[in-house]
């Protein structure tokens, strides 16, 4: 099982230059960086990020963060992911744009 994340391209981009981040405004005020498993993602694109493009949809082996991954509830009742430390380069399996279309983001294929 793999967990994800949804960057907007500088945030992606400042990850990569500087190999670490506690994430977007929202993962600052929080004290955590979210993420969403793979049922709960789309929703995730449609209520936080809606209409954006240049974002970039980034994979994370949950089993590879140890005790800094906490399971809290969240969103309707359900648990959500969320990582008490900087996320890292390392730490990402995985990285892919998640383009906009016309109905919303565009995913990619086998991902749910």
């Amino acid at each position: 099982m793999l967990i994800y994340k949804i960057f907007r391209r500088p945030e992606w981009d400042d990850l990569k230059a500087k190999g670490e981040t506690l994430g977007a405004p929202i993962d600052l005020a929080d004290g955590f960086v979210h993420f969403s498993t793979a049922e709960q993602v789309m929703e995730t694109a449609a209520k936080h990020f809606a209409g954006q493009s240049d974002l970039v949809l980034v994979a994370v082996d949950p089993d590879q963060l140890g005790a800094a991954l906490k399971w809290e509830v969240s969103r309707g009742g359900a648990l959500f992911p969320h990582l008490y430390r900087p996320l890292t380069m390392a730490d990402v399996v995985w990285d892919t744009s998640l383009p906009l279309g016309a109905s919303g983001h565009i995913f990619p294929e086998g991902l749910i």
